[in-house]
């Protein structure tokens, strides 16, 4: 699935592909802001990890858990 993070103050966004599913990202992110962490972090498909701030977080987006169908469809 791919997660999307928008940073603020920062012209570009996070994105990457994680095998995480939405509820854990989701619960990745309620609970670093509840906490009032400093961070949070994120871990891609390929084993990457990235540390973001939480004061910085202007939005998380989360894909869709369905897997791309390829051809036409009729």
């Amino acid at each position: 699935m791919e997660i999307r993070v928008g940073i603020a103050n920062i012209g570009r966004e996070l994105s990457f592909e994680t095998d995480s599913s939405a509820d854990e990202i989701r619960a990745a992110v309620a609970d670093a802001l509840e906490s009032k962490s400093a961070s949070v972090t994120f871990t891609d498909s390929k084993g990457s990890s990235y540390i973001v701030p939480t004061s910085g977080l202007a939005y998380v987006e989360i894909g869709t858990e369905e897997s791309r169908r390829v051809g036409f469809v009729a």
